[in-house]
């Protein structure tokens, strides 16, 4: 088995599929047959005839059925990212071949499928009739291609117990390290409760590490070199992307290892930082979520902030918030909540203070996008204290007055909520000129006077 995340992502959809032609046939949905003369090699013999079921139309009409499973778009994901559905679908007779790659990739599963169940009236799942079937399929999409393996411990994170795997797409998926048939040795001792090496001096911290990898897997041809800077690319965007979806300290690395087939693991340099804190649970129920949102970062982050990715549909404010995103990851990867405090304001005051800090209407503009009318006066009250100690920041002093991280780690919060409703599309890139037009209505100001 050169792919385990596509073979779990077809063997699910393939059971779920069962499960439901089952149903459909219970129902009173007849599979057809056709009529096929088994014996007439004889001479002088009397033909033998035996019905065939057609359990490829039986399928291809009932096509709404499936994809409404929810299995149904992570094993399409899965063909697509793999590669190769064009060869597979000429290997298994189809004369037309869709030229766009989610709807050959959508083609092959039906085919799949109906391998699978091939001449049968009955669905329910048969481990060996889906072995047979999967193997032809590898060897169709890797045919003349290897595959490559990229992975990297990922800290700060934690799946639900019954999830050994959480698949995010082209290629990419969560996994624990028990479930990685053959991980690496050096891997060995990366188990939940061990300390947390940071990477960055070489200290210890009291972290409770989470045992998941973060796992990039590609084909290509033999020629080729294998993708590790796309890996390392693509791994820095789902860090990008969880550190935008909820709170928590999350790290890549800094040691990754790469293999092609089942070859021996390389070590492969990734060079992230982070501040690894007690791991985020991601729930069952909230798993789906993660997987579109890091999907829709992939495609949204300004092109600014990353070479070759594609900026904001309307171009507007995707500069300044490059800038801003580019500061709010500096901040993450901090080693204290307060040395973070400086990184948080920059960002802010790219995307709300054009003007600069002298103007003063950083705190106003904030409140007034991020409280509710009731407590913008206290919320603004909070963020001119946060600035107020930047200058201890900047003079390398520590604050003496309590609770300054829980005062940065809440300014944290309202620029990730910033950050990820622009790029989502819930709110206006153009943030300050939002502020400023519900600053005027709270005032009883006419919007058009707001210079």
């Amino acid at each position: 088995m050169r792919n385990p995340t596509l073979h779990k992502l077809l063997q699910e959809f393939t059971s779920d599929a069962g499960a439901r032609l089952t149903l459909a046939a219970a129902e009173g949905d007849e599979v057809p047959f056709e009529v096929v003369q088994t014996d007439t090699a004889r001479r002088g013999r009397v033909p033998l005839y035996c019905y065939r079921a057609l359990t490829g139309d039986f399928i291809r009409a009932r096509l709404g059925l499936l994809t409404a499973l929810p299995s149904y778009i992570p094993a399409v994901r899965g063909l697509e990212g793999a590669g190769g559905a064009d060869a597979y679908l000429r290997a298994r007779g189809e004369s037309n071949v869709p030229t766009d790659p989610r709807e050959r990739a959508d083609a092959a599963l039906r085919c799949f499928v109906a391998r699978v169940f091939d001449e049968r009236n009955e669905f329910a799942f048969d481990p060996d009739r889906f072995a047979l079937a999967y193997g032809e399929l590898e060897r169709t999409l890797y045919q003349g291609r290897c595959v490559t393996e990229v992975i990297a411990p990922l800290r700060g994170l934690e799946l639900d117990p019954d999830t050994a795997e959480l698949t995010l797409g082209d290629g990419l998926s969560l996994i624990r390290l028990e479930a990685l048939v053959g991980a690496p040795a050096e891997l060995a001792g990366l188990r939940a409760g061990d300390a947390v090496r940071d990477g960055t001096d070489g200290t210890d911290s009291s972290v409770a590490a989470s045992p998941l990898l973060i796992v990039l897997r590609t084909a290509h041809e033999w020629p080729q070199q294998p993708p590790v800077s796309s890996a390392r690319s693509r791994f820095r965007r789902v860090l990008t992307a969880l550190r935008l979806f909820d709170a928590g300290g999350y790290a890549v690395g800094p040691k990754g290892f790469a293999r092609i087939d089942d070859g021996v693991w390389s070590p492969v340099a990734l060079v992230y930082g982070g501040r690894p804190r007690l791991p985020t649970l991601i729930e069952r129920e909230h798993e789906d979520e993660l997987r579109a949102f890091v999907n829709l970062v992939a495609r949204r982050v300004p092109a600014a902030f990353s070479a070759g990715e594609r900026p904001l549909p309307d171009g507007s404010g995707s500069g300044e918030l490059a800038w801003a995103l580019a500061r709010f990851e500096m901040g993450c990867e901090r080693l204290a909540p307060f040395e973070a405090l400086s990184d948080y304001l920059l960002a802010l005051r790219a995307l709300l203070e054009p003007e600069g800090p002298a103007s003063g209407r950083l705190a106003q503009r904030l409140a007034v996008i991020c409280a509710p009318p009731e407590d913008r006066a206290e919320m603004a009250v909070r963020t001119a204290h946060a600035i107020s100690l930047e200058r201890a920041v900047i003079a390398g002093l520590a604050p003496a007055s309590p609770g300054v991280d829980a005062l940065v780690d809440e300014l944290a919060e309202h620029l990730r909520a910033i950050l990820r409703d622009v790029i989502c599309g819930h709110l206006d890139p153009d943030v300050r000129r939002l502020a400023d037009e519900l600053v005027a209505e709270a005032a009883g100001v006419q919007p058009a006077a707001i210079p």
